[in-house]
């Protein structure tokens, strides 16, 4: 566990960097989660993303499709999450939602993560 200070309160992400209490979620938490993710700034781009993983998150219980994620909030590349986050994980745990079972992305070059199926 991991306490990160986000204002005057503290949060609690696990080991992995996935936050405990979903509830507790907010724009300052996720830009405190970013900050610990290595992700400087959440601009209205990546909040977009944010904010569809979590709708898609609550309606379905599941990862979203990533280029499924980029049409539905109307951008043109199929890859925004990757262009945006590097690691589509990380988007996920910014998003304050708890680790999804059976999803790793695998990266060659640190650059570009692509979903693993071998896992």
């Amino acid at each position: 566990m991991v306490t990160l200070k986000c204002g005057n309160t503290r949060i609690i992400v696990d080991n992995e960097g996935f936050l405990n209490a979903k509830e507790i979620w907010n724009e300052e938490v996720a830009r405190t989660i970013a900050e610990h993710e290595g992700v400087k700034i959440l601009d209205s781009e990546k909040f977009r993303i944010i904010n569809f993983m979590r709708q898609y998150y609550f309606k379905h219980h599941n990862f979203p499709i990533l280029g499924n994620v980029c049409k539905k909030i109307g951008n043109p590349s199929r890859d925004c999450v990757t262009q945006e986050f590097v690691n589509p994980m990380k988007a996920w745990k910014i998003a304050g939602l708890p680790k999804p079972p059976n999803i790793f992305f695998t990266s060659f070059n640190k650059k570009k993560y692509i979903p693993n199926p071998f896992y």
